[in-house]
């Protein structure tokens, strides 16, 4: 296991530094790169809806954590895009369940890049009027989201599995969650989640670790900040399955389904448990696999059809989405392959070929900066590594898949959610 470690840490080859104000840095230099890109990221995100800030709580309405992605983008020096623009870079950010991230790629002016991100996420800028305008602006992102079938029918899924889960909310909120919003809310978020010892700073590309300590070192953090205490609750145990269908009208082309199933939350830094959840779905389904190639030679699903694991702090869920003009003749044959392999148990060689393929995925990401950047500060995020998670898949044994196959995906924690095309 040693042994692996080592090739594994080899093949990553990531610098880090813990600085005196808490903020991890991470970095990947990748010199026969042209381009940089960084990622700013804290472990906040849509489902953290309730903490405790030095002894005060502090309850927030759906869509805090993307209403403050947008805000933080703003300051009193003007709109930080127009910084970025500047110097020719790309910009961005994004919310998801669990985190927050900020980001940019650039050939050039690496170094005004970096200073325009550490300074726009360091030094937050709220006020009334700013934020009644901001409230308008993505009132309309909602909207949209309210188009997409992708995102209806994810979302649809997980209020079908769980009864209270702040999951279960969108990401964006609602235009009524997002009026409660007010500048002493926003500032308890970044006072107790975008203080740099929650966060991680990672860079790859085409750059040295001395030139992102210099950037640090420029926006004071190279100096310890005046800590706060947060206190997050304990995950809530959930009861039954707050609904086993979900039927509603889109105007799509063909039926869109999911099949959903809610597993036990996955402590933190157990990368076994998470690799397997990442792994069944492929043994059940995958490209490999004779089901797969049967569903699509019978002209049932598309090439997008797959299955996936959703992941938060305090859920775990499978699904498995597609498209298909006949989605229950669908769902009953992966019902079926997923009580198959219960009894008879995972082919070794199919284990063989699946273990392969993610070990050639979990590589790839590292050829490329944007996905180099992004997978080390999700990793660290999470609590592990990317070697972490290499040497676990080598450790990995069909007798791993099928005791896991012993306690999920079973029918009392599955959810069924179809869209029908609108006549």
């Amino acid at each position: 296991m040693s042994s692996i470690r080592e090739k594994a840490a080899a093949a990553v080859r990531c610098r880090k530094e813990v600085l005196p104000s808490g903020l991890t840095v991470l970095c990947r230099t990748m010199p026969d790169y042209s381009t940089v890109h960084a990622m700013y990221g804290t472990a906040f995100g849509s489902t953290t809806r309730e903490f405790v800030l030095d002894g005060k709580k502090i309850t927030l309405p759906a869509g805090t954590a993307h209403f403050l992605e947008h805000k933080m983008f703003e300051s009193e020096e003007g709109d930080a895009f127009a910084l970025y623009a500047k110097t020719g870079a790309s910009a961005n950010a994004f919310t998801s369940w669990d985190r927050t991230c900020y980001i940019f790629s650039a050939t050039s002016c690496i170094d005004e890049n970096l200073d325009i991100l550490l300074n726009m996420v360091g030094k937050p800028w709220f006020t009334k009027e700013t934020i009644a305008k901001e409230q308008g602006i993505i009132g309309q992102e909602i909207k949209m989201y309210d188009d997409s079938p992708d995102w209806r029918l994810l979302t649809g899924l997980f209020r079908c599995l769980y009864p209270t889960d702040p999951i279960r909310d969108d990401i964006a909120g609602t235009v009524e969650s997002i009026a409660q919003l007010t500048p002493e809310l926003l500032y308890a978020c970044t006072d107790a989640f975008y203080n740099p010892g929650n966060m991680v700073l990672a860079v790859a590309g085409n750059i040295e670790m001395d030139q992102v300590l210099d950037a640090c070192r420029r926006a004071g953090l190279d100096k310890p900040v005046q800590p706060h205490t947060v206190e997050l609750p304990s995950p809530a145990p959930e009861g039954p399955i707050a609904r086993r269908e979900l039927q509603f009208s889109m105007p799509v082309t063909r039926p869109c389904f999911a099949l959903g199933y809610r597993e036990q939350p996955i402590a933190r830094g157990d990368i076994k448990r998470e690799i397997l959840c990442d792994m069944l779905p492929d043994l059940i389904c995958g490209g490999l696999t004779d089901l797969y190639r049967k569903l699509y030679d019978q002209a049932l699903v598309n090439p997008e059809f797959s299955g996936d694991y959703i992941l938060t702090r305090s859920s775990c869920s499978i699904a498995f989405t597609g498209e298909s003009s006949c989605p229950q003749e669908v769902v009953q044959m992966v019902r079926d392959e997923i009580a198959r392999q219960r009894r008879e148990g995972v082919d070794p060689e199919l284990f063989t070929l699946v273990k392969n393929q993610m070990y050639g995925e979990l590589l790839a990401v590292l050829e490329g900066v944007e996905d180099a950047a992004g997978q080390i500060a999700l990793a660290f995020l999470k609590g592990t590594t990317l070697e972490d998670q290499i040497a676990m898949l080598a450790s990995l044994t069909p007798a791993d898949a099928n005791e896991a196959l012993q306690t999920m995906m079973l029918p009392e924690n599955e959810a069924y959610v179809e869209i029908t095309p609108q006549q």
